[in-house]
């Protein structure tokens, strides 16, 4: 006989058996034991979390021939044939593959017919949001008064994007994802009846690995119980397995980062991908450890919060006191950004490096939580009077006679320029709402304006720093245009960037100069 993989063998039999799901189970049980079934179910919830194997349980229980307690008995000829996938009075549609019309056409033309040799005719369509709009229409009348002998079950990972016409006519159950202990409890009895020797923290990591998902921490088992049949799978085993990074490589890249070694950040990712790890699951895990120190800094007891050895604990709080709250917030947020990133990206590596770069360099944000990590790196400076002494000698007079030029630097603008200036400098952040471009937007979220030297032209400095190519001509030319519309007036406008000698310019008009300039009469009295 061939192999069955072991989600399949060891799928719930019954409502008892479908675990992390108890107030669901139990309702459907109440259900069946009072014959109060109703024509219409929704499913909801994650992959893993037990929905089709709810509704291949519902579609025996109901048809049982001897039923206990709610539950079907699995020995009867109907929970036989339905088990086998054998009986035409259940039918199974992946909506993913099958969301035409003439698939729901299919199901109308069938449910016509009462079932054959059993109480109820049970239609499960799984992943029922795939459905086109045309099919959703055409199910509407069969699902809002079916026979009384059918029943449909609907399952979907995401109910918002069915209509609401379909939601209003079925009972909705939502399945939450499954903690990591019931996971591991199970995981426990499976290697038990399957003789599996493996220790009991790689059953532990393979639960949380599942994130939620009962089926895929079973598969996980299964992928790492084919490792080696002739000795206990360790933990180690489990990581190199399952493509994991063990604890100790985070807190080398928290230790990297806090002290600003770019260099040793960028040979850990270096190890990760030779070691043929996967970023997406790296940076996953480093993310998780980031939560796991913020717990450990602020409840006392985290033992039932994580899943850690000793001497994982241990190190976790020795990193947690090296970091600051601000940190690890930030750290938290920018690592899941870059998941989100990830999902459109073809150099991951590039993406994970330049955020390592970014938890290393606090001064490259201007986030309110970089600001805050930046002054406690201050504070730390002070404490430690690292500081270099400020050599005051540059602001004394030379022995020359000559002065150092004054740090605000003063330029002359013709009056219409200077006017221009003034003008959009102070509706600048309202003139940035006109533009409908993302890439526009980006550029000039927090971009400055200031006059050119050619006394015709605005500089726009993008955001984007010193990037040249943030904006093309094309797009200089559509802002000149729509700004020109909104005063009734020309502007044109080039691309530049903003410059340190820039920042400490003040621009003035000509023309207050010359008011400025007049004649001052001295009077000699006496």
């Amino acid at each position: 006989m061939s192999y069955t993989a072991l989600y399949r063998k060891w799928r719930s039999r019954d409502f008892d058996d479908l675990v992390g799901q108890d107030a669901i189970t139990r309702s459907f049980k109440n259900q069946v034991s009072h014959d109060r079934i109703g024509h219409a179910y929704l499913f909801c919830g994650t992959r893993g979390t037990g929905k089709t194997s709810m509704a291949k349980i519902l579609a025996r229980a109901v048809n049982c021939l001897n039923p206990k307690d709610g539950n079907p008995c699995n020995e009867c000829a109907n929970c036989k044939a339905i088990l086998s996938n054998t009986s035409i009075n259940v039918y199974e549609m992946d909506a993913a593959s099958n969301n035409k019309v003439d698939d729901i056409r299919l199901i109308r033309e069938q449910v016509e017919y009462p079932p054959v040799g059993m109480r109820y005719k049970v239609y499960i369509i799984d992943e029922v949001h795939m459905l086109t709009e045309s099919a959703h229409n055409a199910f509407l009348k069969t699902l809002e008064e079916p026979p009384e002998y059918a029943i449909f079950i609907l399952a979907t990972t995401e109910p918002n994007a069915l209509p609401i016409t379909i939601l209003s006519r079925c009972q909705r159950y939502d399945f939450r994802r499954i903690p990591a202990d019931i996971i591991a409890d199970r995981l426990r009895h499976i290697v038990e009846e399957e003789h599996i020797a493996i220790e009991e923290e790689a059953i532990q990591y393979i639960a949380r690995m599942g994130d939620g998902s009962m089926r895929d921490a079973v598969s996980l088992l299964d992928q790492c119980a084919s490792y080696d049949f002739q000795r206990e799978i360790s933990y180690e085993d489990t990581l190199k397995i399952l493509g994991a990074v063990d604890t100790a490589a985070f807190s080398q890249m928290i230790a990297s980062l806090r002290e600003k070694d770019i260099a040793k950040a960028m040979a850990l990712v270096a190890d990760v991908l030779e070691q043929g790890k996967e970023l997406s699951q790296y940076t996953s895990d480093l993310l998780n450890y980031y939560r796991n120190i913020m717990l450990a800094k602020t409840v006392e007891k985290i033992d039932g919060l994580m899943d850690l050895s000793a001497e994982n604990k241990k190190q976790l709080l020795s990193d947690g006191e090296s970091l600051s709250m601000e940190e690890i917030l930030r750290g938290i947020r920018l690592l899941t950004e870059l998941l989100q990133q990830y999902r459109f990206a073809r150099q991951k590596r590039v993406l994970l490096e330049s955020t390592l770069v970014k938890l290393a360099h606090p001064e490259m944000e201007g986030k309110t939580d970089a600001l805050l990590q930046r002054l406690r790196e201050l504070e730390e400076k002070m404490e430690k009077g690292s500081f270099l002494p400020v050599d005051r000698t540059a602001f004394s007079k030379e022995e020359n006679g000559d002065i150092p030029e004054a740090m605000e630097k003063e330029v002359v603008l013709p009056k219409a320029q200077y006017e221009d200036y003034m003008l959009l400098k102070k509706d600048w952040d309202i003139i940035k709402n006109y533009f409908d471009s993302p890439t526009v937007k980006q550029a000039l979220a927090k971009s400055r304006v200031y006059p050119a030297k050619d006394k015709k032209s605005m500089v726009i400095a993008p955001s984007l720093g010193m990037l040249s190519n943030v904006l093309t001509d094309m797009e200089l030319l559509e802002i000149g245009k729509v700004i020109s519309a909104k005063y009734q007036k020309e502007f044109h406008f080039v691309l530049g960037k903003v410059e340190t000698e820039e920042r400490s310019t003040r621009y003035v008009s000509d023309e207050d100069l010359n008011k400025i300039s007049m004649t001052i009469e001295i009077s000699d009295q006496e």
